[in-house]
């Protein structure tokens, strides 16, 4: 194993071909001695990651109001949006506030990847949201005149605007749940 300087992840030495975040992670030189608990998908595979992998490729497409496609740009609810669903085949809601509704909250200190983070940047609880990637960063669709980026939920900006956690859960069903808070 390896020291890792960007994200800071660390991977077992001998990464799963089930697992492409650990792969990708591998192939990076970023390395993690002790991978977050994985949400199972129906094929068994771990569906966080494919979540961020995927959600990684989205990095420097630009913000745009209302946009939910990599050709016209993504504003943050319709980035996290067309990620769980070209991702995972998961349709979540189209606004923040109705994505926040339809997940499980948990407490920050229980994120993993493909977690979702609320942020109030508009005078609202859920005025903003990103996919957790793990190690304290996340990815969104920040604002007009910026593209998708990964950001530190311990920077100043980020950190005093936090609301909250919350997750897409899997129940017995092999059913999506869409918990109301």
């Amino acid at each position: 194993m390896c020291a890792a300087w960007g994200l800071g992840f660390i991977v077992p030495a001998a990464a799963s071909p089930a697992d492409p975040l650990a792969d990708f992670l591998q192939r990076n030189g970023w390395v993690m001695s002790d991978p977050p608990p994985a949400l199972e998908s129906p094929t068994g595979r771990p569906a966080h990651s494919r979540l961020v992998v995927h959600a990684l490729g989205f990095v420097g497409v630009p913000y745009r109001l209302g946009g939910g496609s990599y050709g016209e740009g993504f504003d943050c609810s319709g980035f996290v949006q067309a990620s769980f669903q070209e991702s995972l085949g998961i349709r979540l809601p189209r606004r923040v506030v109705e994505q926040a509704h339809a997940t499980t909250p948990i407490e920050a200190s229980e994120l993993t990847p493909g977690d979702l983070v609320f942020f109030n940047t508009l005078g609202s609880r859920y005025s903003h949201v990103g996919i957790y990637v793990g190690d304290g960063r996340f990815i969104h669709s920040p604002r007009t005149g910026a593209s998708i980026r990964m950001e530190s939920l311990h920077s100043s900006y980020w950190s005093s605007r936090f609301t909250g956690a919350r997750r897409v859960t899997w129940d017995e069903d092999a059913q999506w749940s869409q918990a109301v808070p």
